[in-house]
Parts: C-alpha cells; structure tokens; sequence
C-alpha cells in the first residue's frame, strides 16, 4: 500500500511540473513575432515564418569564410552572394528547403580592361542571361554573359553635366528592367536613381525625394553668417540606400539616412515606391506609418527608429523591409497595412546580428547576415501561408475562397486584425454589405464600413422602395389631402353663412 502511495505521489508531482512548465515554453515561442492593434498597442502573433537553414561558408561548401558580403540576389532557385571583402562572386543552388550547393564561385570576368572584380556589393541576373554586377570599388557596373562571363558592356562615371563631377561613381545597388536600362543607388547621389540605358548611356536621375525642410531654419539661414551656414544642415533630397523591383517593374527603395523628427512628422517616408516617372505611388491606408516599430526604446546596442537597409517584394504585392538596427523583418501588405514583425538581434535561428540584404524565392524569405556571414531561409509557416492564401485569392477575384483563408486566420489567431478586415472586403465583393459592416466594426475601420453601409443602403432603398413611398404617402400625403378637405369644407360653410347674410341684408 505504501509502495503504490509513493507512485501515485511521483505521478501527481511530474504532472505538476508538466502543467507548469508548458504554459510557459508556449509564452516564450509566442513572442517572437508580433504586430500592432487598431489602437497601436504591441499585440504578439503566431509565427508567420519558420527557419528552414542557416548556412554558412562551411554549409555552401566554401573554401573560407565570407567576408563582409552586402549583395544578395535569387533568381528561380540560384543564389548569388556577394562576398565583398573577398571580391567575389558566389552562385548557390537551392537543392531542397533545407539543403543548398556550390556551383562556382568567379573574382574576374573575361574581355574587359579591368577583369578583376574589386569589391562588388550587388548582383542582378536577367531572364535573357546576362549577370549585371555593381563592381564599386572599379566603379562601375558590368554586363556580362552568366555562363562565360564575358564582358558585354558596362556602366560608368557619367560624363554628363547633370552629375556633379566632384562625386566619386560608386555604385552599390542595381536593378534592371526588362529592356535592360540600369537603375543604380551609387553612394552619396542625392538626386535618386542614375538610370543607364541598355548600350550603358547615361540618361538621368530618377525617383528624387522632395526636399523637406524647416521654415525656421530657413528663416534664420537668411540671416546666418557664411560660416553658420556651412556648419549648419543643407536642404537636400534623401540619399537611398537599397533598392528591388517587383514583378510588374515598380521599383522599391529604402533608406534610413532619415531624421526621427521627420519620421514622426510623416515628411519624409523609409519605404517608397517609384513609377517609371520617378512618382512615389506606395498607397498608405494602414493605421500605422510605414516606419517599421512604433516605439524607439534603446537597449541592447539598438537606438532609436527602426533603419530600413533593404527591400523586397513577394509577387502578392506583400513587402518586407529589412530593419538593420534591432535585425527585424517588416511584412506589410499592398495597402500598407501591417501584417506582423519577427526577428530580432540575437544568435538565434530567424534573428540576424547584422542583416545586410533580403530577397525572396517564392515565399520564402533569404536573408543575409553581414556579421555572422551567413545566409538564412526562412519558410512560411500554416498560419503565414493561409494569410498569403487569403490576400491572392481575393486580389484573383475567388471571395469565397479569401473569405475561408482569413476565417482560418482568424481560428489560429483571434487578435489579428487584419483578418477581420479582409475577412469583411471579401464579404462586400460577395455583396454581403451587413456582415461585411459588422466584421469592419469590430476593428474600428471607418473606411471600409462606409463603404459598405453606402453599398447596403442602396439595396435596402431598392428593395424597399414601395413601402418607404407608402410610408411617405401616408406621412405627409394623408395629413395634406385631410387638410385640403378641411379648408374646402370651412369654404363651403363660410360661403353658406355669407349668402346668408347677404339675404338677410336684401330683406
């Protein structure tokens, strides 16, 4: 009897243990991704992404170590890395989710002046086969044939009058259109893009930010002194400093040389979106700025704003900057709504010490690290795929099937307020107006619930047409024609009295 007492007991004990330790395992895994409520308050958030691999020189199959790398570029499933401290280039294949190879690795191209590459710090390959490669410590961006490498031509220091002839050519980030033109970020060029046509031509500038700038200071530099002037801050455009293009040709670009103050302020934006024209045409109709976090705690060696260093772009149209300051990944979607946050600068598997660079093979996400020289695959995990599902489907026009997708978003995760709202505009587009305003009423969106009260007043007016008509008839019809009636009968009875009185008056 005692021998079974003394089992039970261990029995009761480890179960206890059991009970406590799980809730707080579940806790910790929670908090590694989150987003923001409609009242801007930290909500966490299931994981919308999952690491599938974290390779470094020894995982690629390298003979060293990289060093200082900055480029990062995929295309179908080749990953390029540009190990700019050793300059060269590193062509990856992606075997499998978790698995990669080594295909080659090249310092130097062939039928050029100049074959040796010299610091190269970004890499595009085109769907005709050509390799473009910011070459920035020879200055210059070179086309070459991807298989033999051989030169094709090259962009160079522009000899125009609109490029100030002071400013070294010192391109850092590249992408390239279907027509070939180049679009380069080179360092310290204010002015926005310098675009090259195909044959390597210098034509222009292109995406310039507005010139954002206080009216006191300006006030006062009026009456500065030559040497006030100098040490005090020019009114220039924003320098960029990363730059994608999506699927349809938009460009992206990214910059953290922004002061907080205009951050705060909304003057000037970490994340733009360019036409051909150079136009900013991001739409921003989330509850929050796209700024990455909202609050600007200091700690753990990160200060102040989040600082966007790189792009990308999903063919969903969902985008994700890179935060180089706290190593955290920002997934917004095409209306610049927030989806959620994750990451963080620990040395951990999904966080980054130094992220320098991000692209995307479909979903998947791969990141760069520029300190810990590696590379990381990050994989969508249930919940981020169903909320991927739901926003295709929607913007392919199958509602019912986006409808689904978000209510299994909202199952995994009842706090995510997007789901609710997307859940409601797929709703509207099934002309469901009264749920699809109950859904918008639950997370305060006013926007879209006017919408759909416009849209379900006018049903309701068609549809009920005759019986607010008779509702008007006998409103104001019935007291109008009960007064008509009235007045004619005074008429005829005052009539009545006035014959009267004249017959009175005759006799």
């Amino acid at each position: 009897m005692n021998k079974l007492f003394k089992k039970m007991v261990c029995l009761l004990v480890v179960l206890s243990m059991v009970l406590v330790i799980a809730p707080a395992n579940i806790s910790k895994a929670s908090s590694y991704t989150y987003n923001y409520d409609w009242w801007n308050e930290v909500r966490e958030c299931p994981d919308a992404y999952t690491t599938s691999g974290a390779f470094t020189a020894y995982e690629m199959g390298l003979d060293k170590n990289l060093s200082k790398p900055e480029g990062l570029y995929v295309y179908e499933d080749l990953i390029y890395i540009c190990d700019t401290g050793n300059n060269r280039i590193i062509e990856l294949k992606r075997e499998s989710q978790d698995k990669v190879s080594l295909l080659r690795t090249f310092d130097s191209i062939t039928g050029s002046e100049v074959s040796e590459l010299k610091g190269p710090t970004d890499i595009w390959r085109s769907a005709d086969g050509y390799l473009y490669i910011a070459d920035k410590g020879n200055g210059r961006v070179v086309k070459v044939d991807a298989k033999t490498l051989a030169f094709q031509m090259e962009c160079t220091k522009p000899n125009d009058e609109t490029y100030d002839q002071g400013w070294n050519f010192a391109p850092s980030k590249i992408v390239v259109d279907r027509a070939g033109r180049v679009y380069i970020v080179a360092d310290s060029v204010n002015k926005g893009l310098c675009k090259f046509e195909s044959d390597g031509t210098f034509s222009g500038f292109i995406g310039a930010t507005p010139v954002v700038y206080n009216a006191w200071d300006y006030f006062w530099k009026r009456f500065s002194s030559r040497e006030q002037r100098a040490a005090s801050e020019n009114f220039v455009p924003t320098v960029y400093d990363n730059v994608c293009m999506d699927k349809e040709g938009f460009m992206y670009v990214a910059t953290y040389h922004i002061e907080e103050g205009a951050l705060d302020s909304g003057s000037e934006d970490p994340i733009r979106k360019l036409n051909l024209l150079g136009n900013d045409i991001l739409v921003r109709n989330g509850n929050q700025e796209i700024i990455g976090d909202l609050y600007w705690g200091d700690g753990g060696g990160s200060k102040g704003s989040s600082k966007f260093t790189d792009v990308t772009v999903l063919d969903n149209d969902v985008y994700f900057g890179l935060d180089k300051e706290r190593g955290r990944i920002f997934a917004y979607d095409d209306q610049g709504n927030l989806l959620y946050v994750f990451g963080g600068k620990e040395n951990l598997n999904g966080c980054f010490r130094k992220p320098v660079a991000i692209d995307h093979q479909g979903r998947d996400l791969i990141v760069l690290d520029g300190l810990d020289c590696s590379i990381t695959i990050l994989t969508p995990t249930h919940f981020g795929n169903c909320i991927y599902d739901a926003i295709e489907y929607f913007d392919s026009g199958l509602y019912d099937e986006s409808a689904e997708a978000w209510r299994e978003v909202m199952d995994v995760n009842g706090n995510f307020d997007l789901a609710y709202i997307g859940l409601g505009r797929a709703l509207m587009r099934q002309e469901r107006y009264k749920e699809a305003m109950e859904y918008f009423e639950l997370k305060w969106n006013d926007y879209n619930y006017s919408l759909a009260y416009e849209q379900y007043r006018k049903i309701w007016i068609r549809e009920n047409i005759g019986w607010v008509i008779a509702v008007l008839v006998i409103v104001f019809g019935v007291p109008s024609i009960y007064n008509s009636i009235k007045r004619k009968k005074l008429l005829v009875e005052s009539s009545g009295v006035l014959n009267e009185l004249e017959e009175h008056n005759t006799k």
